[in-house]
Formats: structure tokens, C-alpha cells, sequence
């Protein structure tokens, strides 16, 4: 049998393919490459020892074996005719961080073949300067004296062309006016920001003069620097030493979900040097033992912590399977209890609500009085009374759409129940961030009037919520659990329930 040009080069494509995409989602590989990166992340920081070292969320995490805090930038708030300003995810924390400790180092990569990711390059210098300008509009509106030199200007890095430049500038009035409405404590950013935010970008590309490094202090504004903890996908290198080689791949702590296999940051970090020292072919195996002792450690201390299940690909071959933040009190202004804690234990405000990751309340001791536990199996060690415990098993949007909409209804009159009595009560989930937050926003919607004060239901029953109001209620919740990270789809189920007309309140 004879076979065509095109068929032959279609096979040959195809094959180039899978050989790049084994190559590329090796475990070994995007570990390596995170290790060596993380050496120019090192040498950069330590140009500037004193500024907080930040992971912008999740793959900034990768990079650094200790962090002073996390922020949430997307880089879909900076894609070409996509530019947002979130009020759901304003990282008012990190402005006021900045403003504290004059400055701050954010970290992130990407695999896309650029130099800086867009949340860098464009969602975080928006964020800056609708930060500036709201605080420079603030201060007029107040009749307080402002610095002339108060730069509210957008600044973006030069390769972003000038019409791009210019219809971002279009759309900062919108979003000026969205900040003001949103509900963000505007006066706390006043308070601390004494000169205007700048980004500055950082790659592996940047000429620096080790000997002419300036002080940030000596700047007339607060760096944000910007760490691009990758080389560029121009630069792939095959490296080899006297044991085995591997592939250099640029922002490989990206997407951990399709290579890391269950294990976090910190357990790479706690095992880093053994695991680079392994070499490919015992990694696999390697990493496996040390997720699955994790794994059995947590459980024996009462933790849920399920097993890791690796789903095998065409692309995966069979024997590539193996056996199976923060220091500074000043950063929590309003929530001093997360320091008592230790860990992230996120009082909203004087609500009697609390919510947190299963993970960090499991084996304190905090006095709760009631439990609304949102995950699935998982199992809290804290005592409570038998009638101040619910568990609702609530899956993720992306594999049942309406477990958060059906459970809603029992999570607000078991809140109402407890709260009427004055009780201190714990929502949380599996990671803190997302479902426990959600749970959270509709029992404040429900129960609480807009100063934040339980009044049972009364303010709810006058007012059509619109999706600004449940908006504003959401940055409320966020100035105080700053690892806030709710899903679209759980959030759009939070508003298909407040809109309802099944709303039944129990007395």
C-alpha cells in the first residue's frame, strides 16, 4: 500500500506532537525547571531583602520556598479586548502590605511564550492605577491636602502597543466609579499609601547592575515589582548531566492540576533537594510516597485528606505512574483573631461569622459554638453540640451545577437559628476560598443588613438583590478573608438563590 505525501506528513506531525506533549507534562521536568527558576527568583529578592515576597496565585506559589503573602491577579482581566478591573478580586491587603513595608515582589511565570504573563503586563498595572486615582479622587472629595506630584497616570510596559494603551485608558473612568460604589475601605489605603503604586517588571531578560541597584526607599512611589520567574519558550534547553537529562519547560507551575500529581508547594519545597537529586526516573515514584505519607499523616491526626487518583492519558504511558503565609500582625488590620489563630481562621468583621479550610481548624481549639461544615467525608475534631453541627456535602460547580443552589436553603436557617442567640459560627470547606465563602455570602445577604449587623432576615425582605448589591457584599466579606477566591459558577448559583422566590426564612 502506497501512501500520500499528506498522510505521511500528517503522521509525522502527529507524532512530533505526542513526543512534545510527554516531554512537556514530565514530572521531573516541570519540577526541575521550577527548581531552577527559583534561583533567579532568589537572586532578585535579594536585591531587596526588606520588600514582602508575594505569590500571585496559584503558580506563583512554585517558586519560592517561603512566601510573606499571596495575592489573586488573572490574567484574563488583562487579555486583549478583555481588560477588567474585578471588584471581586480587589487585593486590597496587598496595597495596604505595600504601603507598610514601602513596597512589594510579586511573583508569577507562563508557559505562553511571553516574557510577563497578562495579569502582569496588564491586570496589575490597572490595578494600580484605578488604586491611585481612587485614592487621589477620595482625598479631593474629603477636602484633605494631596501631593501635586500624585501620579495617576497608567503605566504599562513599552511592547504593549499605544491603541491597546489607549482603549484600556477608555475604560478607567468605569472602573474608577465601580471601585467608589463597590464598597472598598477606601480611608485604609489613604491611611497607609503615602506615595502612588508603580509596577516595574522583572524578567530573566532584564539587564541589572548589581552595583548600581537603586533604594526603594529613594522613589517617589511604592514599587510593585514584578517577577517573571521564566524564560522565554524561544530559549527551550535540553540539558544533560553525568546521570540523565531533562527539558527546561518556561512556567511549569502553571496549570499543577495535569502534572503535579497531588503534591503542593510546600511539600516540594520541604523535599526539593531529594526530589532534584533523583533524577526522572525514580521522580514519579519518589513524589507518589511522599504525597501519599502526607497523605496517611493527616488522616491520623483526623484530617480529611483523600487519596490521589492520576487519570492515565494516551499520552501518559503506564510506567510513568509511581505507587501511588504570614508573619506581619500589621497585615490583618481589621482581623486580629486570624493572628490568635495562627492560621487562616477569617472573622468577617463583628458578625459572629468565621470561615475557614477544614485543613487549618481541624486541630485548634477555637471556640466555636456551631459548625457549618461544606465538604464532602470531611471531619472536624472541634467539639460542638450535636444540634450546633451541619454538614453539607457540596460539590464543586464543575461536577454538579446545583449542589451549592440545593444546599443554600439549610445552610441560611441554620445560620439564622444559631445567629439569632449570638453564637459564634465556623463555615468552612475543603480549601476556605471558595464554597465556605459562598455559603458565607448568601447567609450575610439573607441575615445581615448592609452595616454588617444580623437583623434576621428584615432588610433582605424589602429589597430585590441586583448582582452590584451581592457585589458589594462580597468585597465586604473579602476586606477580611483575604484568601477569598469564589468561583463564577459558584457565585452565579449564589445569585440564581438569593433571586429566587423559594426563599423561606424560618422563624
Amino acid at each position: 500500500m502506497e501512501f500520500s505525501d499528506d498522510m505521511l506528513n500528517l503522521s509525522i506531525n502527529k507524532a512530533a506532537r505526542k513526543i512534545k506533549k510527554r516531554e512537556t507534562s514530565s514530572l521531573y521536568n516541570s519540577l526541575r525547571s521550577i527548581y531552577e527558576d527559583s534561583a533567579f527568583v532568589a537572586e532578585i529578592r535579594g536585591l531587596w531583602p526588606d520588600l514582602p515576597l508575594v505569590a500571585n496565585l496559584r503558580c506563583g506559589l512554585w517558586y519560592a520556598p517561603r512566601f510573606d503573602g499571596t495575592c489573586y491577579f488573572k490574567s484574563t482581566d488583562g487579555h486583549q479586548n478583555n481588560w477588567s478591573f474585578s471588584t471581586a478580586r480587589l487585593n486590597l491587603h496587598l496595597a495596604i502590605l505595600s504601603g507598610q513595608r514601602g513596597g512589594c515582589i510579586i511573583v508569577d511565570s507562563t508557559r505562553k511564550g511571553k516574557r510577563f504573563p497578562d495579569s502582569m503586563s496588564k491586570t496589575i498595572p490597572i490595578w494600580c492605577c484605578v488604586l491611585n486615582r481612587g485614592i487621589y479622587n477620595h482625598l479631593q472629595r474629603e477636602g484633605q491636602s494631596t501631593n501635586s506630584d500624585w501620579d495617576t497616570s497608567l503605566h504599562l510596559p513599552l511592547w504593549i502597543p499605544q491603541t491597546e494603551k489607549a482603549s484600556i485608558e477608555s475604560r478607567l473612568p468605569q472602573w474608577i466609579d465601580q471601585f467608589k460604589s463597590c464598597g472598598a475601605d477606601i480611608s485604609s489605603l489613604v491611611h497607609y499609601l503615602k506615595k502612588p503604586l508603580r509596577p516595574l517588571w522583572i524578567s530573566q531578560n532584564t539587564l541589572i547592575w548589581l552595583n548600581e541597584v537603586p533604594s526603594y526607599q529613594s522613589w517617589d512611589f511604592t514599587p510593585v515589582i514584578l517577577i517573571s520567574a521564566s524564560g522565554q519558550d524561544g530559549l527551550v534547553k535540553q540539558l544533560v548531566q553525568a546521570e540523565f537529562s531533562w527539558r527546561y519547560i518556561p512556567g511549569a507551575g502553571d496549570d499543577e492540576e495535569s502534572w503535579a500529581r497531588g503534591l503542593t508547594p510546600d511539600l516540594f519545597w520541604k523535599n526539593a533537594f531529594t526530589i532534584v537529586d533523583s533524577g526522572p526516573e525514580a521522580c514519579n515514584r519518589m513524589v507518589s510516597e511522599i504525597v501519599e505519607k502526607d497523605r496517611v499523616y493527616r488522616a491520623q491526626r483526623g484530617e480529611y485528606f483523600p487519596q490521589v487518583k492520576v487519570c492515565v492519558t494516551k499520552s501518559m504511558p503506564a510506567e510513568e505512574l509511581g505507587i501511588r503565609v504570614n508573619d506581619s500582625s500589621e497585615v490583618y488590620l481589621k482581623n486580629e483573631t486570624n493572628l490568635a489563630d495562627g492560621k487562616g481562621v477569617f472573622w468577617i468583621g463583628s458578625t459572629c461569622v468565621a470561615v475557614a479550610s477544614i485543613l487549618d481548624v481541624s486541630d485548634k481549639s477555637v471556640d466555636f459554638d456551631c459548625i457549618l461544615n461544606c465538604d464532602a467525608g470531611a471531619k472536624i475534631s472541634i467539639n460542638v453540640s450535636s444540634d450546633g453541627y451541619l454538614n453539607l456535602p457540596i460539590m464543586s460547580s464543575k461536577i454538579d451545577r446545583f449542589s451549592l443552589y440545593r444546599s443554600l436553603p439549610s445552610a441560611v436557617n441554620f445560620a439564622k437559628s444559631h445567629l439569632l442567640g449570638g453564637k459564634r459560627m465556623l463555615i468552612c470547606c475543603q480549601s476556605g476560598e471558595d464554597i465556605s465563602i459562598c455559603v458565607c455570602l448568601a447567609i450575610l445577604t439573607c441575615l445581615f443588613d448592609e452595616s454588617g449587623n444580623f437583623d434576621g432576615g428584615e432588610s433582605f425582605k424589602q429589597k430585590s438583590i441586583t448582582k452590584w448589591e451581592m457585589r458589594k457584599r462580597l468585597v465586604f466579606i473579602c476586606n477580611f478573608a483575604i484568601n477569598a477566591r469564589p468561583s463564577r459558577g459558584n457565585l452565579k448559583q449564589v445569585f440564581g438563590f438569593l433571586t429566587s422566590e423559594e426563599i423561606a426564612l424560618t422563624d
